[in-house]
């Protein structure tokens, strides 16, 4: 597929940035792989952007604390409304008086709720903010879809631990996206939001001094999805024994709970009281170290196993470039992979610069809301409404940072193509939103350029409002594949 430079730089756009945006195009035209590349190197802004933010621990305290305080004044206030209904009600046979007492506790539970409301939906709300304006508002995107690969490929889910879910993606996937994937390994495992998603608190080794004391017993979860999801994938050499030996490894990564701290709870700790005691073999290595640095090194040599490098490289040139990826270019950006100690600058570098990248066809279906930050961007809109955000993408069926399994959202086409009626509703909704101040002809010629069809001209030019011409420039394959 030989390419003009503007088709190569909309091509760029939309298949490592975000989609083009009013003069995105002419910008890159003149070198659009050299443009992915420097974008590499630029710092983000977006940590700046989020320093007024509350740390994960922080908001994960505040959330606590108000359910705490939530709690105290449903007691106190169902208390008092049981003893008015009793005075009220004092000859009243005893199945009224129950029933008057579950009504008396519905409405304390609704008073305390409006008196101390959840701070944890705020949390979220904000963090989203900041996340999509950065893609709204971004030159090209390469670094936030970086951001949003590795988010998804270490997920969590807002529905177990919402008030760390945007922290989390700040605090241990952004800061590594170009460095080494064993930091970023480190930290995602570490991570308090990870360990309560994964359950990893309430695991103990049998003959700890916890496990043997409460009777308790160990926890799979964590030790299993980095085995299997986060680093060598499935059928790569690794067997129960090992998911069992690297879950007693991690036995004693908990988090402090806020009750007992309230400066420091949901921060990171080793709890050695948790931990089962002597050396662990893991694919077929022995880790003698009994402390937190017995994990920490488990982790670093699975960062730097081959199959590693092999399972990433292949997420990645499917998510970027095809359902079914070239094998030459997962096998290139594997060898850098080895050969750079997983520095991912360099993996994404290998990826670019890749002719494979560039050939393949434009027909890998965009997810939901790479599409919607696709077709927002195309009218030059960079403020958000969170609410209204969140809620589109709840409808297409990719809600943000709850995705229903630690598998993460598919990338695959066949787990998408059925939520196209969905996409209609949403983009004809947005059209009408946006057609007093977008003209759809000069999106097709200052935005998208090069990539619209001769087709979709002819039918954007043949609508009969701007509504439903922007409705069917959104609806086409320029705007929802890459």
């Amino acid at each position: 597929m030989s390419l003009s430079a503007k088709a190569e730089a909309a091509l760029a756009l939309h298949r490592f940035g975000m989609g083009p945006r009013p003069g995105s195009i002419a910008a890159i035209e003149g070198d659009p792989r050299g443009a992915l590349i420097a974008e590499l190197e630029r710092p983000s802004t977006t940590l700046a952007a989020a320093s007024a933010l509350p740390s994960s621990a922080k908001a994960f305290r505040a959330v606590n604390e108000a359910n705490a305080k939530r709690q105290a004044k449903t007691i106190l206030a169902a208390k008092a409304q049981q003893e008015a209904k009793r005075q009220q009600t004092a000859d009243a046979s005893a199945m009224m008086m129950e029933g008057s007492e579950q009504g008396a506790n519905a409405m304390a539970a609704k008073i305390a709720a409006e008196a101390v409301p959840d701070p944890g939906r705020q949390f979220y709300l904000d963090e989203t903010k900041i996340r999509i304006e950065a893609a709204f508002g971004a030159e090209i995107g390469f670094v936030e879809r970086l951001v949003w690969f590795w988010s998804n490929h270490f997920c969590i889910s807002a529905d177990k631990i919402q008030s760390m879910s945007g922290a989390y993606e700040r605090e241990a996937i952004r800061p590594h996206v170009v460095g080494r994937f064993a930091d970023m390994l480190l930290a995602a495992e570490g991570h308090p939001a990870m360990l309560f998603y994964l359950d990893n608190p309430g695991s103990m080794g049998a003959n700890s001094i916890a496990g043997i004391n409460r009777t308790r017993g160990l926890n799979e979860n964590l030790a299993r999805e980095i085995l299997e999801l986060h680093t060598l994938g499935v059928r790569s050499g690794y067997n129960q024994d090992d998911v069992i030996s690297f879950a007693n490894v991690l036995t004693g990564w908990t988090l402090v709970p806020p009750p007992d701290n309230p400066e420091h709870g949901g921060e990171f700790s080793f709890n050695p009281r948790l931990h089962e005691p002597g050396p662990q073999k893991v694919l077929g290595k022995l880790y003698e170290d009994e402390t937190v640095e017995q994990g920490r090194a488990v982790l670093r040599d699975l960062a730097a196993h081959p199959a590693t490098a092999t399972h990433l490289a292949t997420k990645l040139a499917r998510h970027f470039i095809a359902d079914t990826p070239p094998p030459a270019l997962v096998e290139r950006m594997a060898k850098v992979f080895v050969d750079s100690s997983g520095d991912l600058k360099e993996v994404a570098k290998a990826m670019v610069s890749s002719d494979e990248s560039w050939t393949q066809p434009p027909t890998k279906l965009k997810r939901p809301t790479e599409w919607v930050v696709g077709m927002v961007r195309a009218t030059g809109i960079t403020q958000s409404n969170p609410a209204r955000f969140t809620a589109g993408q709840a409808l297409l069926g990719e809600p943000l940072w709850r995705p229903s399994s630690p598998k993460g959202y598919p990338d695959d086409e066949a787990s998408w193509i059925d939520g196209m009626g969905r996409r209609l509703d949403v983009a004809n909704n947005f059209a009408e939103r946006v057609a007093d101040k977008t003209d759809p002809q000069d999106v097709i010629e200052n935005v998208l350029g090069p990539s619209v069809s001769p087709e979709v001209r002819q039918a954007v030019g043949r609508a009969e409002s701007r509504q439903q011409a922007l409705t069917l420039l959104f609806m086409s394959a320029e705007l929802q594949r890459r």
